[in-house]
């Protein structure tokens, strides 16, 4: 297990639409730690395939998690706490992503590293997405939401917790900080 003084970390995920960026910046905020938004990492060769609707690869998204995985691992060593928005969406990248931290037993899910799940039906999401397109705000195709849908894996066993990603912001905010700070941030939240 990590020692006292070793950061935590908290990974927003789920499909594109899901509210990751808006509800991972916003906790930031709330729990005064930065954001790191995992579409920042991916290589721009990932955003064109993206873009043109094709599906990343295994070759693609592996060194992209493993970026991400040192990015936590700096801020867990530094004894920060950092929010990550970051889709996650298999158990095996969710072990990548779990290994930022140095003491984390493989497959034991006590890690630092916490996951909460932003679960919407997918014409929630889909609308989100059309909408997020007309703005000119993503470069994520609404086409693309199935596959990511079609590989969304979760494991009761990991202990990740669920959210319904229909309800307000802000009511999203208070129960993360409920289930995950309760322990570790005093009631000033």
């Amino acid at each position: 297990m990590a020692s006292d003084s070793q950061g935590v970390a908290i990974v927003i995920m789920g499909v594109s639409g899901a509210g990751k960026s808006t509800i991972g910046q916003m906790l930031a905020k709330a729990v005064d730690c930065s954001y790191l938004d995992a579409d920042d990492f991916h290589p721009q060769s990932n955003k064109d395939k993206m873009k043109k609707g094709i599906p990343l690869s295994e070759e693609d998204r592996i060194p992209w998690l493993e970026m991400l995985r040192d990015a936590l691992r700096a801020s867990l060593l530094g004894g920060k706490t950092v929010i990550l928005g970051c889709s996650a969406l298999q158990k095996r990248y969710r072990e990548i992503l779990r290994s930022a931290d140095p003491n984390y037993p493989a497959g034991s899910y006590l890690p630092v590293v916490k996951f909460v799940l932003l679960d919407a039906g997918a014409e929630v999401l889909a609308a989100r997405l059309v909408k997020r397109a007309a703005e000119g705000k993503h470069f994520m195709p609404a086409k693309l939401l199935q596959s990511q849908l079609n590989l969304l894996q979760i494991d009761e066993s990991e202990g990740i917790v669920k959210v319904d990603a229909t309800q307000s912001p802000p009511a999203i905010i208070n129960f993360i900080k409920d289930v995950i700070f309760q322990a570790r941030v005093p009631e000033n939240l």
